[in-house]
């Protein structure tokens, strides 16, 4: 027996060292791209880094957060952008901090699953769900962005292990428990609005610890639900309504995306979601649909047991697991807009689902083609986390630097020929400014119309992806002539592989006048 708990110490120290082992490995080349030729195209490696960040970028580098008329998007999700403030007021303002901030958040996400699974379930099935999500290339390769997911993820996760340990607590204690829960709650909805579809996951382990006892639960939930209500409430009617209305409706409004107009389109919407699953791993959500299943079939129990239910369909995390998956499947469906950074979101209650229920079908005493179910999806998931560890080694021996390196060279290329300011417009400015500290427009998104947004600030560089938007062309040449001088190539995406940089020429008074009347009549006649 000796022998035995050593030989098990000594297995569970080197797995936890190959976990650790494969965490560090996201820091190595923190700078690197996004893996080029992956299976995954998300137009955030482009932009939701510099877009979220901005706020804070601005604050440190001017002493103002907030840029009227712009793209604003810390009025609605905050958190982040305050959080990088604090971390750049100590590094300074760099894309590396705002990485390490987010791959921090993701080592603090490894830690907390761990701790949520091993609530009740054993050592070694925790430790399998932590292996899932730390040897996952599609995590390996979101983590690095400095995105919302990974800090959503840590909040959402934070409420589960709280409710999970609501059922403990008494008094002013529960009470304690609640209101932290509901603050969570609170930061996640301010941290990514979707976060609301994810919240009835954690009402339900609330709800779980309540014993499923009508007057306990609701009584829990209110008060979940007033303490995340009342900060959100002081943030939105005390801030943003009185001064930055504008900006968050306008935030929703960008983010409202063409919709069906038939049922069948809603149906291949949702269908598309669902099928966005597969982004993580066809492999391992075949098999997290496997366990399901399999765990889901009637068994037969001992009589001494015959009302008690299997221990994987009772298991709290199964349904919450299931919930919080569903949420963001929802979103992505209602949206019609499935990226997938989007299921950062989604990988973490599979990992929890395969863990768990691989667990209870190796564990099944009395079935041995269950526990021979169980021992096949343990390997294959095995085999998926194998296949896995070697994919982020191999991303982290050929690290390509294309996105920093046409930064760099646009930043030098400007500084080496004198304009009247340094100032860049661009969709990607913003993740510009992260590494060369360029003061930046977007040309895509803002609350003024973008001729009225240049008069204003009169930046003089362009810079767009592959070819110049006739629209953004005919909004450009209202105030300036446009004329190429340079073009950096970036990243493996065919229609955005190449940054091109224009000089903008101010026109005459007399022609920006003229060419400012014409488009006022252009406009109005559309």
């Amino acid at each position: 027996m000796k022998n035995a708990g050593t030989r098990a110490r000594v297995v569970y120290t080197l797995w936890i060292a190959a976990i650790l082992a494969l965490f560090l490995l996201h820091f190595v080349h923190v700078l690197a791209d996004f893996p080029n030729n992956s299976p995954w195209m998300d137009y955030a490696k482009y932009t939701d880094e510099g877009w979220y960040g901005s706020a804070a970028a601005r604050y440190i580098l001017s002493g103002h957060w907030y840029l009227r008329g712009d793209f604003n998007p810390a009025v609605a999700v905050p958190v982040w952008p305050l959080l990088l403030t604090a971390v750049f007021s100590m590094t300074g303002v760099s894309l590396a901090a705002a990485r390490a901030a987010a791959l921090t958040a993701f080592g603090l996400n490894l830690l907390l699953s761990y701790c949520i699974v091993r609530t009740r379930s054993a050592r070694w099935v925790a430790l399998l769900a932590v292996t899932i999500l730390a040897a996952s290339p599609f995590l390996y390769a979101f983590s690095r962005l400095a995105i919302l997911e990974p800090l959503a993820m840590s909040l959402l996760l934070l409420s589960w292990m709280l409710a999970l340990r609501l059922a403990r607590a008494s008094g002013w204690r529960r009470s304690l428990l609640l209101g932290a829960i509901g603050m969570l709650l609170c930061l996640l909805v301010l941290t990514k609005t979707n976060g609301l579809l994810l919240a009835p996951s954690t009402l339900f382990l609330v709800i779980e610890a309540c014993g499923f006892r009508r007057r306990a639960s609701l009584t829990a939930v209110a008060v979940t639900a007033a303490a995340a209500a009342g900060p959100w409430c002081v943030w939105y009617f005390l801030l943003v309504r009185p001064h930055y209305r504008a900006d968050y409706q306008y935030f929703f409004a960008v983010n409202r995306w063409p919709q069906p107009t038939t049922l069948g389109g809603h149906i291949a919407a949702y269908w598309y979601a669902l099928h966005g699953t597969l982004w993580i791993s066809p492999v391992l959500c075949l098999t997290a649909a496997a366990v399901l299943l399999v765990g889901w079939l009637p068994r037969r129990a001992p009589a001494a047991a015959a009302s008690a239910p299997a221990p994987f369909r009772s298991h709290p995390l199964t349904i919450a697991s299931l919930l919080a998956a569903a949420g963001t499947i929802f979103f992505a469906g209602m949206q019609n807009h499935p990226q997938p950074r989007y299921y950062e979101m989604v990988i973490y209650p599979v990992a929890f689902l395969v863990a768990l229920g691989t667990a209870d079908l190796v564990n099944e005493a009395r079935a041995l083609p269950l526990r021979l179910t169980g021992a096949c999806a343990l390997a294959v998931t095995a085999g998926v986390c194998v296949a896995g560890a070697l994919g982020i080694v191999g991303y982290a021996r050929h690290p390509e630097y294309t996105w920093l390196n046409a930064a760099n060279n646009l930043a030098r290329y400007i500084d080496a020929h004198p304009a009247p300011n340094r100032r860049l417009l661009s969709v990607s400015g913003e993740d510009i400014r992260l590494m060369t500290h360029l003061p930046s427009l977007c040309d895509d998104y803002g609350t003024w119309d973008l001729p009225y947004r240049i008069h204003v600030y009169d930046p003089a560089w362009y810079a767009a992806w592959n070819e110049l938007d006739p629209g953004t062309e005919a909004d450009l040449e209202t105030q300036y002539s446009i004329e190429q001088v340079a073009s950096f190539p970036a990243f493996d995406d065919p229609d955005r592989d190449l940054l091109i940089l224009y000089r903008l020429y101010p026109l005459p008074p007399d022609r920006r006048q003229y060419m400012a009347e014409q488009e006022q009549l252009d406009n109005a006649g559309k």
